[in-house]
C-alpha cells in the first residue's frame, strides 16, 4: 500500500473511532447547514468527510478508496490524488449544502464525495484493470452510486450518511480526469458513462423532480 494511502486511511480510523466515542467532537465536525450557513463553519465541508456513522460505513468506505486509490496515485501523483480526494470532500458538501439549504437542520457525514471522486478519477483511466470480487471496477462503481442514489431517495431515520455527497465528488474527479488525460477519458467513456447512470438518475430526481431540498 503506498504510504499516503496507508496515512489518509488510518487518520480516517482515528478520527471516526474518535467520533464514535465523543459526541461532542462528533457534532463539533459534521457537515451541518445551519452550523455552515449561520456560523460560518466552514471547517465542516472537510471535517465532516473524516467521521463516520458507524463501522459498516467506515470499512466500506475505506475498502473503496483501498481499491481505486492506487491507480489515481500512479497517475497523478501524491498531489494529484490529494486534490481530487480531499478537493471532492469539499466539493461533495458544496453540493449538499446548495442542495439542502433551506433545510437547516441537514446534517451528514463520510468521505463518500471523496471516495467518488476517486472512483471516478481512476475508471477514467483504468475501466477493466481494477476488480472488487471479480467485478470490473465501473459496475462496481455503477453499483455503489446505484446504492447511494436509492439511500437519498429513501432516507432512513436519523441517517447522516452524505449521500448526496456523492455527486459533486463524482464530477470533480470526472473533471479533474478529463482535464488532464481528456483522449484517454473520451476513449473510456461507455464505462464512465454506465458508472453514471444512477448519477444521471438521482440529477433527474433532484433538479427536474424537485425531490430533495
Amino acid at each position: 500500500m503506498h504510504p499516503i494511502l496507508l496515512i489518509i486511511i488510518a487518520i480516517t480510523v482515528v478520527i471516526s473511532i474518535m467520533g464514535f466515542q465523543n459526541i461532542q467532537l462528533f457534532e463539533k465536525y459534521k457537515f451541518n447547514v445551519s452550523a455552515i450557513q449561520n456560523r460560518k463553519e466552514y471547517i465542516r465541508l472537510l471535517s465532516a468527510g473524516f467521521l463516520h456513522a458507524d463501522w459498516g460505513h467506515l470499512f466500506f468506505n475505506m475498502l473503496t478508496l483501498y481499491f481505486f486509490a492506487p491507480i489515481v496515485l500512479y497517475v497523478y501523483g501524491i498531489s494529484g490524488f490529494l486534490l481530487v480526494y480531499l478537493g471532492s470532500i469539499v466539493i461533495g458538501n458544496l453540493f449538499s449544502l446548495y442542495l439542502y439549504k433551506r433545510q437547516s437542520w441537514y446534517s451528514a457525514i463520510g468521505a463518500s464525495g471523496g471516495v467518488s471522486g476517486i472512483l471516478f478519477a481512476a475508471v477514467a483511466y483504468a475501466p477493466n484493470e481494477i476488480e472488487v470480487n471479480f467485478l470490473p471496477g465501473y459496475i462496481f462503481g455503477a453499483l455503489y452510486f446505484g446504492y447511494s442514489v436509492y439511500m437519498m431517495l429513501n432516507p432512513r431515520p436519523h441517517d447522516n450518511i452524505g449521500h448526496a455527497a456523492h455527486l459533486g465528488g463524482a464530477a470533480f474527479g470526472l473533471v479533474y480526469a478529463v482535464a488532464l488525460e481528456p483522449e484517454i477519458a473520451m476513449n473510456n467513456a461507455v464505462y464512465l458513462l454506465v458508472m453514471s447512470l444512477p448519477l444521471i438518475y438521482m440529477s433527474y430526481q433532484v433538479f427536474v423532480k424537485k425531490k430533495i431540498g
